[in-house]
């Protein structure tokens, strides 16, 4: 949108940029079609534009896909887009209170927008927060944020907010703009960053929780050396220095992503990767395995058990907050069975001379680290849906927050019923066969 359109818009509108909302509309088209150019849009493909504002990034973004939502805060805009985009869905809303989780349905998204500086660190870390249905983020924000996010160690941009963002994201600084590509012009340049999950294996898994609480609490007194920030850990700290291969001295700056990542592991014990610590040992778990009656007939590894097809039992729970939602978990890629699917609460099979309640206490403990009283609610017989599986199905109440071992869970999130219920109909591939069984079964209880 050139210039002269936006100032004799505006004006027919009879409205001036509001400061407040932070709002400076993009007037170069060409830089605006470069920008939308960056997501690779293919036909069809989902996209979410925030505070589209008069559409400079919008019209781009149509032209490639007319699956688009857009969320913008100003009523006044909201009238205006309706009007030019009549085919593309618009939420008038604040995107700093939009709720990601309707948009795991509607597949991988690609999110754009040109932020607001008072609101973009808000924004950064709510589409970037685990579990995202988001598959590559593309924003304008200040210089100064930008060059943090794609900061490298012993620098003086390289802090939490480097490394909070990069553990699951790879950040690409694109180019800066100057303020003279929009109107009113900012006091500062700006500057466009590119963000994409990182690929599978790329860095250690760990702790998402412990990572975060040591980064901040590492970096609350920057020019101290990390031993005092830490000191409250209780660390071995000559044996993380050695680990780490870094001196007794070093401070939080100095340590890179991957250092940082084998710290929180160092402090977890644990470090799920493929093949290594952490992964799953099949041939070591032992089950019963039981005849059409659910009658014991012997026992024998997981490993046979499923390579087999031979009939053994699992527990499964449902977790419930106090509004009604659901926890989900994803399975971590590293499991043998249904990587990276959306699963129950918790879950687990049931080992050689365990009974199905005594399991169900026990996982639920193991996999999301609370207790709480479990009630049954159902059960399945084995069939392939279930992977040969009896199943029990249990119910439960936590508001948590969980504890989520990595080598068995990537991230969990609650969920409304109506949410799944969309996301099974519309991407039923994402969730483990095991848990549409057990969810069809609890459905068909109310």
């Amino acid at each position: 949108m050139k210039l002269s359109t936006i100032t004799s818009t505006l004006a027919q509108m009879g409205m001036k940029p509001t400061r407040s909302l932070g709002q400076n509309f993009l007037h170069d088209q060409n830089l605006a079609e470069w920008i939308v150019a960056q997501l690779g849009l293919k036909s069809g493909e989902m996209w979410l534009e925030l505070g589209p504002g008069l559409g400079a990034l919008t019209e781009y973004a149509v032209a490639r896909s007319a699956n688009g939502l857009l969320i913008e805060k100003d009523g006044r805009m909201v009238t205006f887009l309706k009007e030019q985009f009549p085919g593309v869905e618009i939420v008038h809303g604040d995107a700093t209170e939009f709720d990601l989780r309707g948009l795991f349905s509607r597949g991988p998204v690609k999110v754009l927008g040109n932020l607001p500086y008072y609101v973009s660190s808000q924004i950064l870390f709510q589409f970037t927060a685990e579990p995202s249905p988001v598959s590559l983020l593309i924003f304008t924000l200040q210089k100064e944020l930008a060059e943090r996010l794609a900061a490298g160690p012993r620098t003086k941009a390289y802090g939490a907010l480097t490394l909070l963002i990069g553990r699951r994201w790879k950040v690409k600084y694109l180019r800066t703009l100057p303020g003279s590509v929009f109107h009113p012009a900012p006091n500062v340049d700006s500057a466009i960053v590119l963000m994409t999950p990182r690929p599978v294996g790329e860095v250690e898994e760990c702790d998402g929780a412990r990572f975060r609480s040591l980064v901040k609490q590492g970096f609350a007194q920057r020019r101290k050396q990390l031993r005092k920030n830490l000191a409250d850990q209780g660390f071995d700290w000559g044996a993380l220095c050695l680990a780490l291969g870094v001196e007794e001295t070093t401070r939080a700056e100095e340590l890179s992503l991957e250092q940082w990542i084998a710290l929180t592991n160092f402090a977890t014990q644990t470090v799920p990767q493929a093949g290594g610590v952490g992964a799953q040992d099949v041939h070591g778990e032992i089950f019963d395995v039981v005849d059409e009656e659910d009658r014991v007939t012997g026992q024998t590894t997981r490993f046979n058990v499923h390579a087999q097809k031979l009939r053994h039992r699992a527990v499964h729970i449902f977790v419930f907050n106090g509004r009604g939602d659901l926890f989900l978990q994803k399975r971590s890629r590293w499991k043998d069975k249904h990587p990276g699917q959306w699963d129950s609460s918790a879950a687990g099979h049931v080992g050689a001379g365990e009974d199905y309640a005594g399991t169900a206490t026990r996982e639920i403990v193991e996999e999301l680290g609370v207790e709480t009283e479990l009630t049954e609610m159902g059960a399945l017989s084995a069939s392939p849906e279930t992977g040969w599986e009896f199943v029990r199905i249990y119910r439960g109440e936590h508001e948590g927050p969980f504890r989520l071992p990595p080598a068995e869970i990537e991230s969990g999130a609650f969920f409304t019923r109506e949410q799944i219920v969309e996301w099974i109909e519309k991407r039923p591939g994402d969730f483990a066969p095991g848990f549409l069984a057990c969810w069809r079964a609890m459905e068909n209880l109310r």
